[in-house]
Order: C-alpha cells, then structure tokens, then sequence
C-alpha cells in the first residue's frame, strides 16, 4: 500500500484546521502518539445542525445491546442513510486527508455511527478498531478512525482515552482489553473500580466541535460516564479499498439515497473502483447503477 503525499494545495486548504502548524507536523503526532487532536474546528452552527439531525434517533433513547455496545449508551448506525447531513462530516477535507495517506485514494467508509453515552455509562473494553483483520501486531494500520465531538468530552462525561504509542506494540493486550464475552455480556461494568486502568493511558478531553483522528490499531476505549449529562459524538472510520468494511454501506445506505449525495460520499461508499477493477458491476464503474 502507497502512502498518498499531499499535494501544497491541499495543505494551503488544511491550513485553517491545523492551529498553526504544518500538516507534516500533525502527520508526525499521528504516526509517533498514533492519534492527534484538532480542537474546536467544527462552527458552532454546523455542530448545532449535526446535534438536531440526531436528534431524533437519540430520543428513541435504544440502548446498547452489550457492555462493548455501552448498555447506558445510544448507537445510532446508518447515518447516511438518515440524513444527508452527515456526508458533511465523512468527506471533511482534513480527515480524507489523513485516510487517503494512510489507506490510499481509494479507501471506503468503514462505518459511521453516533455514540451517546447516558450518565453511569462505564468504561469499555479496551480495543483497536481495526482488530477484526485478524492480522499480528506490529503492523499497519488498515483503518483510520475519527472522532468528532458534538458534546465537550471532558474528565468526567466519558472522554475516549487512547494510550499512545500502543499501535507500535506487539502481540500484547492491555489489561480489560475486549474479549468475545464482551459482546453477550449485557451488565454493566463494575463502576467502582477499573481492572483496564492503565498508566500510559489518557483522556482526549476535547471541546464541541472538535475532531481526532487515530489510527485503526491504536488501543482506545470509551470512558465512564460520571457526570449528570450525556456525551454525544459522531465517529467515521476508513478502511483501505480492497478491504470490506464494518458496515455494509451498499445496503445501509439505499441507492435514491446514494443518488443524492457529494460524489466524494458516493465513492467512500463503495460507488468506487480500487485500481485495477476491483468494485465493478456487471463489468461496469458501480456509480454507473446511481445514474441508470
């Protein structure tokens, strides 16, 4: 896989995102930490619009279905397939930026869903979100995973918390890493301890309308909640083109839906070819079944 340049255009359209420093800067954060935070980029009207368009969905208050899901915790899935508006967030020019040089100008929308952790939300098993490649660490990553504050993720409202520099490690799991049992296990964790407590780790304490950006095998988990408010984010993800995604985007998304979107969206969906023809249908370009 060939690591994509950016072009000195693309960087001077990045320049207002990157708080004064270079894109060469941010990218050396991400691959050293394995993650890097850009505070407070969203406006606060476009935050205002994301926060109503999930409004609806929050409001059917669905709790998670298990203890990695977050029992006191909405997921709200198949985003583009609820609202437009959310293709505004998976094309946003700085995090392409970030998955096309990690997975290449060709790289799918892996999954995109909405996270709202209740108050008594505990912390969750500590993961990679691209483990399911089932490949030995060390390695590349083989996805990039976003994460875009709606709500302020603070000390105590269940900020992620990374531990940096764990995608160089080896064949080694933090202690509370995720396991099978995770999945059927539907009891809260026990709130007053942390068995996953780890020393390197921290909090990405961010404002409304902030982005990170993490590369799919660093070690993070969602935090406990302790306060007396929810904490809402919307997190993106990215997988190469030749890989499938976590979520079948071709279904969660229907074609009339497809049709209406950016055609950046529509490629991120699978509307795509990975060089030399991987994607194709009946021999043809996929966006070819948006246009009939």
């Amino acid at each position: 896989m060939t690591e994509q340049q950016i072009a000195a255009t693309d960087q001077d359209a990045l320049e207002p995102y990157l708080g004064g420093r270079s894109f060469e800067q941010c990218w050396e954060q991400y691959e050293t930490d394995g993650y890097v935070i850009f505070p407070g980029i969203m406006p606060a009207d476009q935050i205002a619009e994301q926060s109503a368009a999930l409004e609806p969905f929050i409001e059917a208050d669905i709790r998670g279905r298990n203890v990695f899901e977050g029992v006191q915790s909405n997921r709200i899935y198949a985003m583009l397939g609820k609202d437009p508006v959310f293709a505004d967030l998976i094309t946003h020019p700085l995090q392409l930026a970030f998955a096309e040089r990690e997975l290449g100008a060709t790289c799918l929308l892996s999954a995109c869903l909405a996270i709202n952790l209740h108050p008594g939300e505990t912390v969750q098993p500590w993961h990679m979100d691209d483990d399911h490649c089932r490949q030995k660490m060390p390695r590349k990553a083989l996805g990039v995973s976003t994460f875009w504050t709606i709500d302020p993720m603070t000390e105590e409202n269940g900020a992620t918390e990374v531990i940096p520099g764990s995608h160089k490690w080896g064949p080694v799991k933090p202690e509370g890493a995720n396991e099978s049992s995770h999945f059927s296990n539907k009891s809260l964790l026990d709130g007053d301890g942390d068995p996953g407590a780890h020393p390197e780790a921290i909090k990405a304490v961010m404002p409304a309308g902030s982005l990170m950006i993490a590369k799919g095998n660093l070690w993070h988990r969602g935090g406990a909640n302790r306060s007396d408010s929810s904490r809402l984010i919307v997190t993106p993800q990215y997988c190469p083109g030749w890989m499938r995604p976590l979520e079948t985007m071709l279904l969660a998304v229907p074609p009339e839906k497809a049709a209406a979107l950016p055609k950046r969206a529509q490629e991120l969906l699978g509307y795509s070819i990975h060089e030399p023809f991987m994607g194709y249908v009946d021999g043809m370009h996929p966006g070819r079944a948006l246009a009939s």
